[in-house]
């Protein structure tokens, strides 16, 4: 059983900064990617940003020079720096992990509950 628990979201007003965190915890044997995306209300789920296990980025366009994305693989944790939030931003966050379990080769998709971030005055 593999769990992904995200926490740091909150209200924010615009210009301001939140630090997301998500911990992958169970029987894992290793980590490839892990990704944020984000869904905002009436929209599809956008990829944010992803890191892979051996430390390369990518974000969307949207978020770049803003949004720092970094794991702490000792403790299978990855984060999400938000600076300079906008408006735009308000969204429910989701972690993403691509992992192996214990006893098994294949990777696959893991997925955390979420957490809402709103950016508003």
């Amino acid at each position: 059983q593999v769990q992904l628990v995200e926490a740091g979201g909150g209200l924010v007003q615009p210009g301001g900064s939140l630090r997301l965190s998500c911990a992958a915890s169970g029987s894992i044997r290793s980590i490839n990617a892990m990704h944020w995306y984000r869904q905002a209300p009436g929209k599809q789920r956008e990829f944010v940003a992803v890191i892979t296990s051996g430390g390369s980025t990518n974000y969307v366009d949207s978020v770049k020079g803003r949004f720092t994305i970094s794991r702490d693989n000792a403790k299978n944790t990855v984060y999400l720096q938000m600076n300079s939030l906008k408006p735009e931003d308000t969204a429910v966050y989701y972690c993403n992990a691509v992992l192996q379990t214990e006893g098994s080769l294949a990777y696959r998709d893991y997925w955390g509950q979420g957490t809402q971030v709103t950016v508003s005055s």
